[in-house]
């Protein structure tokens, strides 16, 4: 009976000062009460309290320690359990082994073709004979250095000599038009988007456990189709024209885009404008070796009447088209988590997007049909009025009308 009424008074103070009290401060406690309590104390005060018997051991040697710890210290040092990686020799050469990237390739590493989670890890290391836990795993890592990373887009493959020269020769062109208060543009065509009730990367504000139900499997409807967004971005009235495509993206589609962002904007913002700049990467459908993107750029320089400068980007560098930075990505983010169900829907989310910078954007449907694969020959473009520049000629080249 004196046990029992003694645990539950020991219980009793043990939870009114617990709050308060560090690690240190209640094993020195558990000490004070053990050896008041005299023989069988070091048990009641563990019942009581739920401290281990060491626990309060530990405290009752602090206690006749003629050189005590700090008051800002918990334990001496080298105190607590060993990290496995010193009671286990060998144990980060052997994880840092598996994740090593020279060895991905190996056709022995077990781990080739698996998701190296921390949890896969540790039971690697097991079969190796190393007892760690994904905790372990995961502990190491971090102080390895490693830490959980997406790809990063930086690689830009091999770089062309005069890249940074082309680079200088196309702001000159841009700043020679903004003198003339003459329009320069930038085009290209932002990433294909499959239609249908499909999920779009990315999150929407919605109610609370609400979200919006799309369809489980991404499979391409053959009747929807796909919306091939085309933009033409005016540099110098931070101003964009994006034709929303149903069919193929061709150089014809593509010079289309142009001469609608002419007819409805470019014209009356630049009607005493005598040349075009357009600034293209080197590849698609506005390609710098597409025979039928000058046929098509004569043909719209024969009728506005203006001659229409091309300027590609080099090989590799689409990135840097400032399309891509100043229109696209804001239309990814605008419609970011909204599935893209038609044609309309793209057109509309396209059409509402807007900077702080002040971005306009106008969009249209484009139904017309482009055919694939449109062959033109010596004759039509010998036919075509083309003036290469004496820098690189192949990238730089201007289109005379005809008439």
């Amino acid at each position: 009976m004196q046990d029992a009424s003694n645990t539950e008074l020991i219980r009793r103070k043990f939870e009114a000062l617990v709050d308060d009290l560090d690690e240190r401060a209640r094993r020195r406690w558990a000490a004070v009460e053990a050896e008041a309590l005299g023989r069988g104390g070091i048990s009641i005060v563990a019942r009581a309290t739920g401290m281990s018997r060491v626990t309060v051991r530990a405290g009752l040697r602090e206690l006749d320690d003629p050189d005590p710890l700090p008051s800002s210290c918990q334990r001496r040092s080298g105190g607590g359990r060993k990290p496995d990686d010193q009671t286990q020799p060998g144990l980060r050469d052997a994880l840092d082994a598996l994740i090593e990237p020279a060895t991905r390739g190996s056709p022995t590493n077990p781990l080739r073709w698996t998701c190296k989670s921390t949890r896969r890890l540790a039971k690697e290391l097991w079969r190796q004979g190393f007892a760690a836990s994904a905790s372990t795993v995961r502990r190491l890592l971090r102080q390895m250095g490693y830490s959980l990373q997406a790809n990063r887009k930086t690689r830009e493959g091999k770089q062309h000599p005069d890249r940074d020269g082309q680079f200088r020769h196309i702001h000159r062109r841009i700043m020679a038009q903004k003198r003339r208060r003459a329009p320069s543009i930038s085009v290209d065509t932002k990433k294909k988007e499959v239609l249908g009730n499909l999920k779009n990367p990315g999150q929407s504000y919605r109610p609370k456990g609400k979200p919006t139900e799309v369809d489980v499997h991404d499979f391409p409807n053959p009747e929807l189709g796909k919306a091939v967004p085309y933009g033409v971005y005016d540099i110098a009235g931070n101003e964009a024209w994006v034709s929303v495509g149903i069919s193929h993206d061709t150089a014809e589609f593509a010079v289309e885009a142009i001469r609608r962002w002419w007819s409805q904007l470019g014209c009356k913002r630049y009607s005493k404008a005598g040349r075009l700049l357009v600034t293209a990467d080197s590849g698609g459908s506005n390609s710098s070796r597409s025979r039928l993107w000058k046929l098509e750029l004569q043909a719209l320089a024969d009728e506005i009447g203006l001659i229409i400068e091309v300027c590609h980007y080099p090989p590799g560098t689409s990135k840097w088209n400032k399309i891509e930075h100043r229109v696209f990505c804001h239309i990814t983010r605008n419609w970011a988590g909204e599935p893209l169900e038609t044609a309309e829907v793209v057109v509309e989310a396209i059409a509402r997007t807007t900077t702080e910078t002040g971005l306009e954007l106008h969009a249209w449907l484009d139904a017309n049909t482009y055919e694939k694969g449109r062959k033109v020959t010596d004759q039509e473009l010998t036919q075509c009025k083309i003036k290469k520049h004496r820098y690189h000629g192949e990238w730089n080249y201007e289109i005379q009308p005809r008439i």
